[in-house]
């Protein structure tokens, strides 16, 4: 039988329970990213309390930065150590600015810059095939679920929105008239995103023969419904992408995520501007946007390389 994790002290588990209290109510986060915060925090407070500390008040960057250094030898990878060096700062920047510390011990505190890997994309033409074959088979069942699949992938692609934020979507956040949807990102954070004629025309096929198929009394507002009514789920809509992307040959197998990469690419591709980008896929800094325009120099030297008689 394996030792569990060291149990916090009473002034650890109180800090704890009001900094997860916190990021649900005042900065309304998704669960998992609460989960993900108040566990990297746990493993901290432990390690501070292996090391004799009982109160966040005894907390200072030598203490945060020996955690790092235990995480570091048990070999986890660079960006899971600047996630959990995120973590720590902004937890101890919440200690200060709620005045249970003097001062914000952690705003030093380095952490390793992560290895940043080009998103996987697929090409325009895959993308095409991809809602193309969903068309196909949603023909051949005539079925509500297959209505629904065609206007969920036509929605990723079309607005670069994450998963969580379609399966969030109600019937009133879509307007027809102007051809936009309502979204709620990360933070409840609002946006308002265009999409085309393509994705209009496959909401307006799930609104008018499937939806109600699926509805049940209790459904709700919710814009997409599972097999049993219910509101969809993430893990549903996973399962359709990695799905109908191994009906498209020589395609990447890319989740729902990689579709909102590749909307950002050929927006990019297509002319649009970065801001606009941003904008379009509710990223708080310019800078994550940023990544996409080395997805498209990449493409662009490929072909170059190709094509090129001098290249």
């Amino acid at each position: 039988m394996t030792d569990g994790p060291d149990p916090l002290t009473e002034a650890f588990a109180r800090t704890l329970g009001d900094y997860e209290r916190h990021l649900v109510a005042e900065r309304d986060l998704a669960r998992h990213t609460v989960r993900a915060y108040v566990g990297d925090i746990a493993g901290m407070l432990e390690h501070a309390g292996r090391l004799g500390l009982g109160d966040v008040t005894e907390l200072d960057l030598r203490t945060l930065r020996s955690w790092l250094a235990k995480q570091q030898s048990l070999g986890l990878s660079r960006t899971t150590l600047a996630r959990r060096a995120t973590a720590a700062r902004v937890f101890t920047a919440w200690l200060a600015r709620t005045g249970r510390t003097a001062s914000d011990v952690g705003s030093a505190l380095g952490s390793p810059r992560p290895h940043r890997t080009l998103p996987g994309v697929l090409r325009v033409d895959e993308a095409t095939r991809l809602i193309g074959a969903a068309t196909e088979l949603a023909a051949e069942d005539d079925s509500a679920v297959g209505l629904r699949d065609v206007a969920m992938l036509e929605l990723l692609y079309a607005t670069g929105m994450r998963v969580g934020e379609l399966c969030g979507l109600d019937v009133d956040d879509v307007d027809r008239d102007r051809n936009v949807v309502r979204v709620f990102g990360k933070g409840r954070k609002e946006r308002t995103v265009p999409f085309g004629h393509p994705a209009a025309a496959a909401l307006d096929r799930w609104l008018a023969h499937g939806r109600s198929t699926l509805a049940r009394p209790g459904s709700g507002p919710a814009l997409f419904l599972g097999a049993r009514g219910g509101r969809i789920d993430q893990r549903a809509v996973r399962t359709l992408v990695h799905r109908r992307l191994a009906d498209v040959p020589g395609a990447p197998d890319l989740g729902p995520h990689g579709l909102r990469h590749s909307a950002a690419t050929h927006l990019l591709e297509g002319g649009a501007d970065l801001r606009s980008v941003q904008e379009l896929l509710g990223h708080a800094s310019l800078a994550t946007t940023q990544r996409y325009t080395h997805v498209t120099t990449d493409r662009l030297r490929r072909a170059y390389q190709q094509a090129h008689p001098r290249a």
